[in-house]
């Protein structure tokens, strides 16, 4: 008896919901979407020290929070041969206090104001932030400053923090995705500082306090800083705060530019990894850089071939075929530099029939325009994430410092989505004939080569 009961339930139910799905998804169906609105830019002032320190202040949002941020022109591309890893090691030593604070005094100063403070070291710039409740704004100026400006770069924690350094460069050395744009950045850059993704173990042993010391002195200072605070807070006091704290601080040295010149090399790198279950593959080639007029039409192109969910490149090797889980394409950008790449983890049977099929959907696009609904659905996406990309202060301080680092001037944000928007088909074909070359494009693949060299014999470069 309960036996059939049940039965009649799930007949019931089953019954009910194919009695409604068709409403259902009658209801639910989503809205024809409005046109793309423009960003506003918050009003903001932007002023200068004598000292050469920019300060841009963005009163943003309702949020009692204010983000702030400094901004320096050193990174790893002012290591010099001789000294790599140093940037890195620097920051992680100015997480160590300053010359009136240890590291826990620092630590819970931030903490009373609701945060933490990061220091990180990128390429081309160094980063230091924190976050913190409207009220305590002018104090993490200062205690911002005072990291900046003061650090203890002890002695006594170098030997652990070379150790963790180590640690670092092993697991990364074991993953085939940092082999692999290892590879890459190796063949487009060269001997150019950009080449380098992880440090040798020699490199990071052979470091001392004194090449710390020496790599502070002589690229921090107040003329390569920019100072962003972002949210709510008291403009006079924040004003005051910087004026006390930054003002002694050293001009310093000049911003050093070091652009790389980049050629296509048609190049198949393989890197044996014997037994592995995927191969890593990355295709790519030299792009215009930021500054490029042709920059924004890129975007659209890299969104559509590979660089979105529903791109091509994801739909065909992906969702199509099933050869890999979550391939992607980008426009990596460093300073006035760039490259168009796609990578993809794709299963050691499918390495050649994904490169046969990246380089299909390329050339296809080089043919064919792209149909109207299939931009317009990718302009409707850029619009969008654009929209959340600035939607908070620290968002926002990372769009303001991308544009002032790159130098794309005040109107970039203020027109970037009318200039999506404005993308055509034939701009997309034209930007992929122009720039997307299979026949000028680098190939690194990393996997079991006893599996995969005959499937990649057909993508050798002709001599």
């Amino acid at each position: 008896m309960k036996t059939t009961m049940k039965k009649l339930c799930l007949l019931v139910i089953a019954g009910s919901i194919l009695g409604i799905t068709p409403a259902l998804a009658q209801r639910q169906a989503p809205p024809e979407g409005g046109p793309p609105k423009a960003f506003t830019v918050p009003a903001n002032e932007t002023y200068t020290l004598p000292n050469g320190l920019k300060v841009t202040l963005v009163p943003y949002g309702i949020i009692p929070k204010a983000a702030i941020s400094l901004a320096v022109d050193a990174g790893e591309i002012n290591e010099g041969s001789g000294r790599i890893g140093v940037a890195s090691l620097t920051t992680d030593l100015m997480k160590e206090g300053t010359e009136s604070q240890t590291a826990q005094q620092v630590a819970e100063a931030a903490a009373r104001m609701g945060s933490t403070l990061e220091i990180h070291a990128g390429k081309d710039q160094t980063k230091l932030g924190i976050d913190v409740l409207q009220e305590f704004a002018p104090d993490a100026v200062k205690l911002l400053a005072d990291v900046a400006q003061h650090p203890r770069l002890p002695q006594s924690e170098i030997d652990r923090l070379k150790n963790d350094a180590l640690r670092q460069i092993a697991l990364q050395n074991s993953q085939p995705q940092t082999i692999a744009v290892a590879r890459f950045r190796k063949i487009l850059y060269g001997s150019h500082p950009y080449a380098i993704v992880v440090p040798t173990e020699d490199d990071i042993k052979k470091l001392t306090i004194q090449d710390a010391k020496d790599f502070y002195a002589g690229n921090f200072g107040a003329q390569r800083a920019h100072l962003y605070v972002a949210g709510k807070f008291d403009a006079a006091g924040v004003k005051k705060a910087i004026a006390e704290s930054f003002s002694g601080w050293n001009k310093g040295a000049a911003r050093m530019e070091n652009v790389p010149v980049m050629k296509p090399q048609h190049v198949l790198d393989v890197t044996d990894r014997p037994g592995a279950p995927q191969s890593t593959l990355l295709v790519g080639l030299p792009v215009p850089p930021a500054t490029s007029p042709d920059t924004v039409s890129l975007i659209v192109t890299n969104s559509l071939l590979g660089g979105s969910f529903n791109s091509r490149i994801t739909t065909n090797i992906r969702e199509a075929k099933g050869y890999t889980y979550s391939p992607f394409s980008e426009l990596s950008r460093r300073y006035h530099d760039g490259y168009w790449v796609e990578s993809a983890d794709v299963t050691t049977q499918f390495t050649g029939p994904s490169l046969k099929e990246i380089f299909f959907e390329v050339t296809r696009m080089q043919k064919e325009p792209v149909s109207e609904p299939e931009l317009k659905g990718i302009q409707n996406y850029l619009s969008g994430i654009f929209v959340i990309q600035n939607s908070n202060r620290s968002a926002l301080i990372g769009q303001l410092q991308n544009v002032d680092f790159q130098g794309l001037g005040e109107n970039y944000l203020k027109t970037y989505v009318s200039r999506i928007n404005a993308v055509t088909p034939a701009v997309v074909q034209k930007m992929t004939q122009e720039y997307i070359k299979p026949e000028e494009m680098t190939i690194v693949v990393v996997g079991d080569k006893a599996k995969i060299a005959d499937q990649l014999t057909q993508f050798q470069p002709s001599k």
